[in-house]
């Protein structure tokens, strides 16, 4: 591993696509492979009440993952309503403060080897008033993967997505393909459709139902291809 190769911010072509699945399994594989492994889902809505706290799913499965325990640590904004956060922060009169999610954030990588960190919704899912997942993204300054979950539509929002990264200023460090919808027809041409429109091939491809062992060798799969981007990369060579 590369000593500034760090993180990855996970984003999606939309909700419910498959980003936590994704994240985990890249949190799994990099802890299979002995890394020390660090998590962030920074803001989620959605979440049931505990004697500790509002805890939400997709952070508690990263945790799981990952072999972490300190919930604060991995998701600071936690709201119970399953609405858009900003509507949700807006609800609870919180703030979300990107600073505080990128001190954090950045506190956390000096103490692992791989961070990952998970975004609600989409790429231009609002936190509040003129900021957005983009804007936490770009102030966190990882790679961004796009998980594309793979159903009629995916094309037009990948090719959305990735244009918006890309003029963000964020590094695109490449997709993933994600079945979501086991009927899909011609999926083997659109993941060749979506190539050519996002200018890579996919650093994955995740089945529908994947198991474990599929989901760890498809983990290691794709931070084996982030790892090789990162050093041809411009970046890499400061």
């Amino acid at each position: 591993m590369t000593a500034n190769f760090k993180g990855v911010f996970v984003t999606g072509t939309d909700t419910e696509i498959g980003k936590t699945f994704v994240s985990t399994a890249l949190a799994s594989a990099a802890r299979q492979l002995g890394w020390k492994v660090g998590v962030m889902k920074p803001v989620a809505s959605g979440a049931h009440r505990t004697p500790e706290g509002l805890r939400n799913e997709d952070a508690l499965a990263l945790m799981a993952a990952a072999g972490e325990t300190d919930y604060s640590l991995v998701n600071p904004y936690c709201f119970e309503p399953p609405i858009s956060p900003h509507l949700a922060a807006a609800d609870s009169g919180v703030e979300i403060d990107v600073s505080r999610v990128v001190e954090l954030a950045r506190s956390r990588a000096t103490k692992c080897d791989l961070l990952v960190v998970e975004g609600a919704g989409g790429w231009r899912a609002p936190l509040g008033p003129g900021r957005s997942i983009a804007d936490l993204a770009l102030a966190l300054g990882l790679p961004v993967v796009l998980v594309v979950g793979l159903r009629l539509g995916c094309l037009n929002h990948a090719a959305l997505g990735a244009e918006a990264i890309r003029s963000s200023g964020s590094t695109f460090a490449g997709w993933i393909g994600n079945q979501i919808d086991p009927a899909m027809t011609r999926g083997e041409d659109n993941v060749s459709t979506l190539a050519s429109l996002l200018g890579a091939p996919p650093l994955a491809v995740f089945p529908f139902g994947a198991d474990e062992k599929a989901c760890l060798a498809l983990g290691r799969q794709v931070i084996d291809r982030l790892m090789v981007n990162y050093e041809n990369s411009p970046a890499a060579r400061k």
